[in-house]
């Protein structure tokens, strides 16, 4: 068999956002996968730091993060590219100017507004983080650390498009709905992950399988032939997915897996 490359988004494609697990059937099914031979990557938003142990445990090849900012293999980190400091700072002052929550996600840490906002999912966020140890140390206002994206949440009483134009002259924004935008540096993606991948092992499009559910998602699946969307997943995918395979909780990385012959 023929070595693939094979990129999986983290939430809502590995890991359940209705059982917070990672399916038993999606592990057997990546184990069996690099049995095989194919190198199988992480592709996802979440910055390095933020990568969840149980998504570790699995064991996979590399990790690319950040929306392609950073890419992990093995135990090296091959690149990372960090928003500089000042302009961070810009970007955390103008978004409470706009009266928009404003999380930032470096490679050490993710940074959390050091009051209570109105924003509820926020909130929830900050509480996933705490739960597992992070977005405590420093609170966004106070700044010295390098951020890679953000992550920025809106409402009726935001002005949005005051603060989009202001990032968007070196940032790429990706509508999340519901009034929430990723803010990525310009030039990365997960769309160029991929790509900086194949190039490295020298693996054609063609060998190249992306899994996803979400917006964010979008640039891998526009970069890519087979486009795998889960069960449950945005409409924004719809024109570039090859494959609509189950959702995760009904053993969908495992349908897709055969399905292609990976396994």
């Amino acid at each position: 068999m023929e070595r693939s490359v094979l990129f999986f988004d983290i939430d809502g494609t590995l890991l359940s956002e209705v059982t917070h697990e990672v399916p038993e059937s999606a592990v057997r099914a990546l184990k069996k996968a690099q049995k095989n031979g194919h190198l199988l990557f992480i592709n996802t938003g979440r910055t390095v730091c933020s990568i969840p142990s149980e998504i570790r445990r699995i064991g996979f090849d590399g990790y690319m993060c950040g929306c392609g900012t950073c890419m992990v293999y093995g135990d090296e980190i091959v690149f990372s590219s960090s928003i500089p400091e000042d302009r961070g700072n810009e970007i955390i002052r103008e978004a409470a100017a706009c009266g928009i929550g404003c999380v930032a996600e470096g490679m050490e840490d993710v940074y959390f507004p050091e009051r209570m906002t109105r924003f509820d999912s926020l909130e929830m966020s900050r509480r996933y983080f705490r739960r597992r140890g992070m977005g405590m140390d420093q609170p966004l206002e106070r700044g010295g650390f390098a951020a890679d994206k953000f992550f920025v949440y809106s409402d009726s009483e935001s002005d949005v498009k005051r603060f989009l134009d202001f990032v968007a002259a070196d940032m790429d924004i990706i509508d999340r709905g519901d009034g929430t935008f990723e803010i990525v540096q310009k030039g990365y993606s997960k769309g160029t992950a991929c790509g900086y991948v194949l190039d490295r092992f020298g693996i054609p499009l063609e060998r190249a399988y992306v899994f996803g559910d979400s917006s964010n998602d979008l640039p891998m699946f526009e970069f890519a032939i087979h486009a795998v969307a889960m069960g449950k997943h945005s409409p924004a995918l719809d024109p570039y997915t090859e494959f609509v395979t189950r959702t995760v909780e009904k053993d969908g990385i495992e349908h897709a897996l055969v399905h292609y012959g990976l396994i």
